[in-house]
């Protein structure tokens, strides 16, 4: 059976050629225990959606519009062991919670060093979701969905070049307002930055 290596937690997996024949020039990123718990495993580390752990370290990101749509603000904080690494924050103009969310992760990769292996946390599990496991399909499509046109399309196709280019950046889905530090905080930066357009 073909053998691949996982982009999540660096082992090495297979897939029958019967599964490959279904999807013709796909190459497959994650291995079936990553792929399940949505990315978030790597060696030593349990799926961040199951923790119940506040995480300490990582890259925390939120985006969001208030309205949905309207003014909009993004949010990343970078910590290591509870302390602050480095943070930013935008306004985003007249936008969606989608868009800002995806900003967020888009922004985020800038506050990590290449070659550093971490974490980075959304609570929008659909951008995490985009990321991981849609728009690898979606690029190979012609950046087209089965069902139609793929939203936000710009910031989906620049958060998929950056996160694929940065394979010891771990994306992963965090719950939102459930007391998380660093999420929460990151929550208080994208409020920070939609009001500096106020």
């Amino acid at each position: 059976m073909p053998e691949f290596i996982c982009s999540t937690c660096g082992e090495t997996f297979s897939l029958t050629q019967n599964v490959l024949d279904r999807y013709p020039g796909w190459t497959p990123r994650s291995c079936l225990s990553c792929k399940n718990s949505g990315g978030s495993s790597r060696k030593g580390s349990s799926p961040t959606p199951a923790t119940e752990e506040d995480p300490t370290t990582g890259i925390f990101t939120d985006g969001s519009s208030v309205p949905n749509p309207g003014p909009g603000g993004w949010g990343a904080v970078y910590v290591e062991d509870n302390t602050v690494v480095a943070e930013a924050c935008g306004y985003g103009g007249e936008t969606t919670n989608n868009r800002m969310e995806l900003t967020a992760l888009i922004r985020a990769v800038d506050l990590v060093p290449t070659g550093h292996a971490t974490t980075v946390y959304s609570d929008s599990k659909l951008a995490v979701q985009t990321i991981n496991e849609w728009a690898a399909g979606w690029e190979r499509r012609g950046w087209k969905r089965k069902s139609g046109a793929v939203e936000n399309l710009d910031l989906v196709k620049d958060a998929y070049r950056l996160y694929t280019s940065r394979p010891e950046l771990s994306l992963v889905w965090i719950k939102a307002h459930v007391g998380f530090t660093w999420n929460e905080y990151a929550d208080e930066l994208a409020n920070r930055g939609r009001m500096q357009g106020s």
